[in-house]
């Protein structure tokens, strides 16, 4: 009689068990289903009532389109190159500068606008509003490009502006003299209507990015640091638009950079006495450095996904997804883990979800018979938003696990503080108006740059800085940056244009509207 009624006790108690996780399981499917159906952080200010700007439109008639394709052709032409820290080309520097004030004439000899030189070769305008109490912004570019050589496999010669099939094939067509052209093209068509701004800006090009903009950007930097000025935001090169890139998006997204990941040059060395190869020791230099650089890639920096940016990256476009992605994008909350777990499959993806890890370079040994004294490989890392330098650092030493083998950090930086990507945040929504504006079919969220740019130094000026051109990328066009081949398409050179155009005249309202809907949020 006890057993049995012990028996009903335990009985009773799994019920109440089975019944809690059953009301816990169908709450939790509820709500992730709501979610699912309810979210979508592209409503809002879309539906609002925008501050009326009187904007001019663009119309480009045959001569002008001809005009401007001739005009960047010739920017691509010249080949600006950044070959190491010490070393660019400066006569095509300078040379630059020429066709930048043969081609705009307007705007270097509007009274409008101020010019100057920075650090020789470096460019800074200003161009002031009728409203001095708007907080002005600045638009972001680079000159100078990375090296190319015709030897790597090219369609046309790098720098020959080449057309094929509708595309314009060059060195710096992507990267990045399609917005140093662009802001300025879209700067001369809007001097010549008679444009003047309510909100001034700021427009930075700088000559030396692909060495890590120390002369260029820096300078840039400290001219307006000494002038007091504050910025209502930074619009970069960065990110871009999407088109067939994300596996089971439907249809295209434009992904604003709202950070970008820190980076790391971190140099590995074994020092021994060096011999004769006859009479080995059991481990040589070269054994011991590549037994730590094989350590560092058999065990990758720790899975962060959902910890920083491409979080929101997701979320914003869940409701592009189908089912059953469409579910687990709205439900990060729940399914972060697994889809961190899917994204570290691929090496594209899975740069999105921790700190990589990248050896690029390994040297030692000077003769066939002669056991090295040194080996030296050097690591290249870009860092998490949700890791540290210091944190990436103590995990190397770690990871190697070995005193023999030399630890030092060559050149580092953090990850850079995340910008805004709300209701409230005007860089951001002018950016999302400005391409919903010219693109009403792409879905538009933040995300984070993988590589870095000259934007980092500005971070004193303004809390936000944004990474984003309207470049459209298509399935292998990724590898095009600093890869080979690099192109755009005649039509999207025009695009550029007109993006600066308008984006120009959407920053001059004096605030955001309100909402029309609140987020479905839960």
């Amino acid at each position: 009689m006890t057993d049995s009624r012990a028996n009903f006790k335990v009985f009773k108690l799994l019920k109440i068990i089975f019944s809690s996780f059953l009301v816990a399981a169908l709450l939790l499917f509820t709500v992730a289903s709501i979610r699912t159906f309810t979210l979508d952080v592209n409503v809002g200010l879309q539906t609002a009532h925008w501050e009326k700007t009187n904007n001019i439109s663009l119309v480009i008639d045959h001569h002008q389109r001809k005009e401007l394709l001739e005009n960047f052709k010739k920017a691509v032409r010249i080949p600006t190159v950044s070959f190491s820290p010490t070393e660019s080309n400066t006569t095509a520097l300078l040379d630059f500068e020429r066709l930048l004030r043969k081609v705009f004439p307007t705007v270097f000899s509007s009274t409008l606008v101020h010019h100057e030189l920075v650090a020789n070769y470096s460019h800074l305008f200003w161009v002031p509003g009728s409203q001095p109490d708007l907080v002005p912004y600045l638009l972001l570019a680079h000159i100078d490009v990375v090296p190319a050589s015709e030897s790597d496999g090219w369609e046309a010669p790098p720098f020959s502006a080449q057309e094929i099939d509708g595309f314009i094939y060059g060195r710096g067509t992507l990267d990045d003299k399609g917005p140093v052209m662009g802001i300025l093209q879209a700067l001369e068509y809007l001097l010549i209507k008679g444009y003047a701004p309510r909100r001034g800006f700021y427009i930075g090009l700088g000559h030396d990015e692909e060495i890590h903009g120390h002369n260029g950007a820096v300078n840039i930097v400290h001219v307006l640091k000494q002038r007091g000025v504050r910025l209502s935001f930074v619009l970069d090169e960065g990110l871009a638009i999407l088109d067939g890139i994300i596996s089971g998006l439907e249809g295209p997204a434009a992904l604003i950079g709202v950070s970008e990941k820190g980076m790391a040059n971190v140099k590995l060395s074994v020092s021994v006495k060096p011999g004769h190869s006859s009479m080995p020791p059991s481990e040589t230099s070269i054994g011991i450095l590549a037994a730590a650089v094989k350590r560092l890639e058999d065990n990758p920096m720790p899975r962060f996904f959902g910890y920083g940016p491409e979080r929101e990256t997701f979320e914003h476009l869940a409701h592009k997804f189908r089912l059953p992605m469409k579910f687990i994008m709205s439900n990060l909350w729940l399914f972060s883990s697994l889809l961190g777990r899917v994204m570290e499959r691929k090496p594209d993806s899975n740069a999105f979800v921790r700190t990589t890890t990248a050896v690029t370079m390994f040297n030692a040994g000077v003769k066939v018979n002669v056991i090295p004294s040194l080996a030296e490989a050097y690591v290249n890392l870009r860092i998490h938003p949700a890791h540290s330098l210091q944190e990436v650092l103590d995990l190397i030493q770690s990871t190697v696990g070995d005193q023999r083998v030399k630890i030092e950090l060559v050149y580092g930086f953090d990850p850079l503080p995340v910008s805004s990507a709300d209701e409230k945040s005007f860089g951001f929504q002018i950016i999302k108006k400005t391409v919903l504006d010219m693109f009403p079919t792409v879905a538009v969220a933040p995300g984070i740059c993988i590589g870095n740019t000259d934007s980092r130094h500005f971070k004193d000026l303004t809390s936000d800085i944004y990474r984003f051109s309207p470049v459209w990328f298509k399935p292998g066009d990724l590898q095009r940056f600093h890869g080979i081949n690099e192109r755009i398409s005649k039509k999207n050179y025009e695009d550029l244009v007109a993006f600066y155009f308008s984006l120009i005249q959407n920053s001059d309202i004096q605030k955001l509207p309100e909402p029309h809907s609140s987020l479905h949020e839960l």
